[in-house]
């Protein structure tokens, strides 16, 4: 079976990239990067991108007068198979989605619906979830909608919220379960070939303990617990 051909989309440091970047070289990963995209031409996601060899492209308002189209366009030309937003400021213009429904993913530092929609990024998130007092926070992936963070659910992972936490330090622990969660997905869709995946996975504090997860098996390989029957 051929390997997936993925494309990142991202806003700034990619560090998200970075974790997909890494776990695509695993001999049983069958997925490759062969685009990034960002909308910031100084971005750290462009440059981790070049020092890797991997085709960086800086698209926005500022290169192309209609950005949706340069950013299909870019994304037609290189075969991609399946696009992942990873920390991406901006929406997914018309075209891109018409273009590739039900192939762009997206990871965000909550548990949708919870704390999602406009707005709703980085430390805002998290200290949403600290003034709404809730016990637990995570990472979502899921698909991409006309309507922010309204897209099928398709894997979260539970991180508890700690007595005293900061948006900070709750946002330090809910990356780290990003990077497992986001380049699993990604996995199971490269051998299953369907975004429509029932995964979900439990993600380790930051102090050892297993945070809870949502509707998962036992543990497996790789501390991710997955279902494949259909999410629906």
């Amino acid at each position: 079976m051929p390997e997936l051909r993925v494309a990142v989309i991202a806003s700034h440091n990619g560090s998200n990239l970075r974790a997909l970047h890494r776990a695509s070289r695993d001999a049983d990963a069958r997925f490759r990067i062969v685009l990034v995209i960002s909308n910031n031409s100084d971005s750290g996601a462009l440059r981790y991108a070049r020092d890797n060899r991997i085709l960086a492209r800086h698209l926005s308002g500022r290169t192309h007068d209609d950005p949706d189209e340069a950013i299909r366009a870019a994304l037609v030309e290189h075969s991609t198979d399946l696009v992942v937003t990873a920390g991406y400021l901006k929406k997914i213009g018309p075209r891109t989605e018409a273009e590739f429904a039900a192939r762009i993913i997206n990871v965000h530092p909550a548990l949708l619906p919870r704390h999602g929609g406009p707005g709703m990024y980085g430390r805002y998130v998290h200290r949403a979830v600290l003034d709404a007092a809730d016990p637990v926070s995570g990472a979502t992936v899921h698909l991409v909608s006309g309507v922010y963070d309204t897209g099928e659910v398709l894997a979260q992972a539970e991180v508890p919220v700690r007595p005293g936490d900061t948006a900070d330090t709750l946002g330090a622990r809910v990356l780290e379960a990003e990077h497992t969660l986001l380049p699993e997905v990604v996995r199971r869709i490269a051998h299953d070939r369907s975004p429509f995946l029932s995964v979900r996975a439990r993600s380790a504090d930051a102090g050892g303990d297993s945070a809870g997860c949502v509707g998962c098996a036992p543990e497996q390989e790789r501390g991710v617990a997955v279902e494949s029957s259909p999410c629906r």
